[in-house]
């Protein structure tokens, strides 16, 4: 059985050829299903929910190996990117960036400081926020999951699943859910 989830989980991770992802003036990858907005959460969340799409923030920074690895090797896969660019409103953040973001609660920061009041010190960190706005506090007490670091393709598009699931409501844990998937598709076979 060990042998079999070793295989799925290969199979999920197969990698191809990396694929040229533009990069912007700021050094960051720009795929195109990034959202460009004015970093107000409060508007993005309607501007999301208005698409039926769920509200993502993607910390990155320059140099980051981890994140170009992401960009090249991971978010390029088929699946994946359609998940990115259908289902999710993906806006880029700049660990070391100066531009201004307004938290849900109002609260102005720039994305360094937003970074350092969320939490955040590793790139990549996926932000998943909530599908409502919280009525107080900000996105740091309201997030639906954080995602911290680099993942395989299979990880990576299993907790983007899980998350269109609301998986994070339940009693199915994120590891337990990847073990049950596995298993859903080693019977399929």
């Amino acid at each position: 059985m060990l042998k079999f989830v070793y295989a799925m989980l290969a199979g999920l991770m197969l990698t191809g050829p990396a694929a040229a992802v533009p990069l912007g003036e700021d050094g960051l990858h720009k795929p195109d299903w990034f959202v460009e907005t004015f970093r107000d959460l409060r508007d993005d969340l309607a501007d999301a929910n208005a698409e039926g799409k769920r509200l993502l923030l993607m910390f990155e920074q320059r140099g980051c190996i981890y994140c170009t690895k992401m960009h090249e090797e991971v978010y390029v896969d088929p699946a994946i990117e359609q998940l990115l660019s259908e289902e999710f409103y993906v806006i880029q953040m700049n660990l070391f960036g100066n531009l201004e973001v307004t938290d849900f609660d109002g609260t102005v920061l720039e994305e360094r400081d937003m970074a350092r009041h969320w939490g955040v010190v590793f790139t990549p960190t996926l932000i998943f926020a909530p599908e409502t706005a919280p009525e107080s506090g900000g996105l740091r007490d309201s997030a639906s999951v954080v995602m911290p670091g680099a993942f395989e393709r299979g990880s990576t598009r299993l907790m983007l699943e899980w998350v269109l699931e609301k998986g994070y409501e339940g009693e199915e844990h994120f590891q337990k859910y990847v073990a049950r998937r596995l298993e859903e598709m080693r019977a399929a076979q």
